[in-house]
């Protein structure tokens, strides 16, 4: 939204339920970032792990897919790839039809590891939705 767009301030509610929000927010990446720390990778391995699996109908991604996904430069995933290929998470692929598209595949280490994390993370993620939706259902009056 550009900023020079005149919008209503926020109410004391408003304010609070965006409190809330962020609050909660950031107890789930942190508790994304422990999770992560304890199973021995880092929050950004867990977060390129799961981004291959997230596209319907394959169980790989581009590097500029994940660039996307992970909100950084292609050349900080490709970095971070090659970082996830010493540490046995993933592998890249040339892709089948174009030889200039890499995929990122994961291995079979990686794809325990990305379930186990997920599993984890799930309790956490009801509960930041329920956050969200009420939220919402407070905006919407």
């Amino acid at each position: 939204m550009d900023m020079r767009t005149k919008v209503q301030p926020l109410d004391k509610a408003g304010l609070e339920r965006q409190s809330q929000f962020r609050y909660e927010l950031r107890r789930f990446l942190r508790f994304g970032e422990d999770a992560a720390k304890a199973a021995g990778v880092t929050a950004v391995q867990y977060h390129l792990m799961l981004h291959t699996q997230g596209f319907p109908g394959r169980d790989w991604a581009s590097i500029g897919e994940l660039a996307e996904r992970l909100q950084t430069a292609p050349h900080g995933v490709v970095a971070l790839v090659t970082r996830g290929e010493e540490a046995g998470l993933v592998r890249r692929q040339p892709n089948e039809q174009d030889g200039r598209l890499v995929e990122v595949h994961l291995t079979a280490k990686g794809r325990r590891l990305v379930g186990a994390l997920a599993a984890q993370h799930r309790a956490q993620l009801g509960a930041l939705a329920a956050v969200i939706e009420a939220a919402r259902a407070s905006a919407e009056g």
